[in-house]
Order: C-alpha cells, then sequence, then structure tokens
C-alpha cells in the first residue's frame, strides 16, 4: 500500500485545442499510452457523495486499485497493486480484494460488499515536464461519448495555478469549469438512466 497527495488542475478542451497543445510541446502519435480506468461505487453513489472515488487503472500490464479522498487543496489517494486473479473478481464478480483500502471506506461508514462495477474509462495519455509540474494531454472515451483534456499535475498549489492558468492564456484557450474524470463519467451514466426509464 502506498499513498500521495494529488494536486491537479484540469481544462476540458476543444479537439483543435488539444491538437494545438499536442503541437505547442511536439507530442505526436507515439507518445500517446492508452490506459483504462474501471470505476466502483455503491448504487446509491455513497463514495461520490463522500467525495471520494474508487478504480482500478490499467497501465502498461500493471492493475492498480486507487482510492482518492479529499485532502486540502489536494487528493489523497491510496493505491493497492492487484494481481490478475484479484482484478478479473473485481471486474467480472464484483469482488474487491481486502486491505488497506477496505479499511479506508469502511471509515467513511461505507460497507465494502456494497461496492460494485460501474463501466469503464478509456484513456490515450501523452505527458510532458513543465515548469515544475507534469503537463498531461488525455483523449477519453465512455458510455458512448468522448471528450478531450489539459490537465497540471504539481506539488505547489498556488504556483501550479498560476502557471497553468498562464498557459492557457498563452494558448488562446478558455479556462472551463471542469469536472474530474470519474464526475464526468457518472453525470454521463446518470443521464443516460434517465433517458432510459
Amino acid at each position: 500500500m502506498e499513498q500521495n497527495i494529488e494536486i491537479e488542475f484540469k481544462n476540458i478542451v476543444e479537439k483543435d485545442e488539444f491538437n494545438k497543445v499536442a503541437q505547442e510541446f511536439k507530442l505526436g502519435l507515439s507518445d500517446f499510452k492508452h490506459q483504462a480506468n474501471h470505476y466502483f461505487d455503491t448504487s446509491l453513489f455513497r463514495l461520490k457523495d463522500a467525495g471520494s472515488a474508487l478504480r482500478i487503472r490499467e497501465k502498461e500490464g500493471k492493475r492498480v486499485l486507487t482510492l482518492k479522498q479529499p485532502f486540502g487543496d489536494g487528493l489523497l489517494e491510496t493505491h493497492q497493486r492487484l494481481s490478475e486473479k484479484e482484478f478479473n473478481d473485481a471486474i467480472h464478480l464484483g469482488k474487491l480484494p481486502e486491505g488497506q483500502i477496505q479499511t479506508e471506506i469502511e471509515k467513511l461508514g461505507i460497507q465494502f460488499e456494497e461496492l460494485a462495477y460501474f463501466g469503464t474509462l478509456e484513456t490515450s495519455r501523452a505527458e510532458t515536464q513543465y515548469k515544475k509540474g507534469l503537463l498531461v494531454l488525455d483523449h477519453s472515451s465512455y458510455l458512448g461519448t468522448e471528450d478531450y483534456e489539459l490537465e497540471y499535475e504539481v506539488e505547489d498549489y498556488h504556483q501550479g495555478k498560476e502557471v497553468f492558468y498562464a498557459l492557457l492564456k498563452q494558448l488562446g484557450i478558455p479556462k472551463r469549469e471542469t469536472l474530474n474524470k470519474i464526475r464526468r463519467f457518472y453525470k454521463r451514466k446518470l443521464a443516460l438512466e434517465t433517458e432510459g426509464s
């Protein structure tokens, strides 16, 4: 088990803006790597209501279960590596592995066995270092839709905010209120369920 604090800024971008950023930072097709986020919550979205999120990320042959919880200016991330069997049990049987993440979720008053697999968001991601932070370009596909996003991951909130918004201004990209991936995923899922009812 490992933990870290995540501080990031994000902005939804249009496809042409996405391509402009890629060109500006000389990011070609070979710089984009595939990853998949598999999301879990209770049927009543109790993790979401607690401001938290649970996912398994598949990337470069590794599978990591991550719980994100609010913490100061960022998010506290608790990570737990999964074996192939644990991953398959989680996705196909809805059985998540025991461990520190289970303990943290139960501290929120949520029964671990209430959690269910909600679906997958696939992302093509490129990363590059920029002014003491990590600049990330994401093209995500989920539940019949897609979006483009620019992220900036930093250690210092105030410095990161200044650098990120200066970059958006420099590139002529308007600042847009941007939900994180899991919230965009859930918003889309709820919209589809509402359409279907």
